[in-house]
């Protein structure tokens, strides 16, 4: 009799926690983590449009440094599913105390007309970018050399970040230095942001969670003027369109990249 009754009291604990558990979960909204999709992971549905992942989440294939045979794999890692640009401070130096040399990473495939979408976080004060349309020839013809000469969807903590201060178009999603994104909202620092950029043609687009930030079209009076007065104007065939490499800026601070996938549009 004893033993039944603990059976029936262990089990209306257990019941109760279930319970506890299940309102818990119904309380924040998340769906079971059967149901969400699976990080670095693509579903059928996801496939059939032509989607394609750029990180599989465990290894660098596909990647590699921008001027280099191989990954510089003290500035880059892979941490809980994403790649992760250490901070320069926490880079290992060499026998000479100088930092171990790094620079951009970049796809080895190239891509024309595209729609890409990734996943970002940033260290608080942090500065980075994802840059498209990248010649490599081109950017390792130019001092410093591992770095790439491309348009650039910026990353950056607006609050913290002394280049936020420096104009608009230098701001998050921005098209560095060329054209300021507008209705930008960012998730707080440290959390994950959901980016896309979409172009084809000659048509480009920036988003950021799931808003249109900014849209410009190559060869325009407007676009024209605005490239005049960046820092690009004295970079022949800068904004020439081209098949060109995805590119991750080694800008010194930490910053994490997951979810990378991408379409070909052409």
């Amino acid at each position: 009799m004893r033993r039944f009754l603990g059976l029936v009291l262990t089990f209306g604990v257990l019941s109760a926690l279930t319970g506890r558990a299940a309102l818990t979960v119904n309380r924040t909204g998340r769906a079971p983590s059967a149901q969400q999709e699976p990080l670095n992971k693509l579903t059928r549905e996801k496939k059939a449009p032509g989607w394609i992942l750029l990180f599989d989440g465990a290894t660098f294939d596909g990647w590699r440094g921008l001027g280099r045979a191989g990954v510089p794999e003290k500035h880059w890692v892979i941490e809980d599913g994403a790649i992760k640009k250490v901070s320069s401070g926490d880079v290992l130096l060499q026998a000479d105390g100088q930092p171990l040399e790094g620079g951009d990473l970049m796809t080895v495939e190239t891509f024309r007309d595209f729609e890409l979408v990734f996943e970002w976080k940033i260290n608080p004060g942090g500065n980075s970018g994802v840059k498209y349309n990248v010649s490599e020839e081109m950017s390792t013809a130019k001092p410093p050399r591992y770095a790439a000469l491309g348009f650039e969807y910026q990353i950056l903590d607006d609050d913290l970040h002394p280049d936020a201060k420096n104009g608009p178009n230098r701001t998050a999603a921005a098209l560095y230095d060329i054209i300021a994104p507008v209705g930008t909202t960012l998730k707080p620092v440290g959390t994950y942001n959901l980016a896309k950029i979409v172009f084809r043609g000659g048509h480009g687009e920036h988003w950021l969670n799931g808003v249109r930030v900014l849209a410009y079209d190559l060869g325009t009076a407007r676009m024209n003027e605005l490239l005049a007065r960046s820092k690009y104007k004295d970079i022949p065939g800068f904004a020439e369109k081209r098949s060109g490499h995805i590119v991750l800026q080694d800008h010194t601070d930490a910053v994490w990249f997951k979810t990378i996938k991408i379409r070909r549009l052409d």
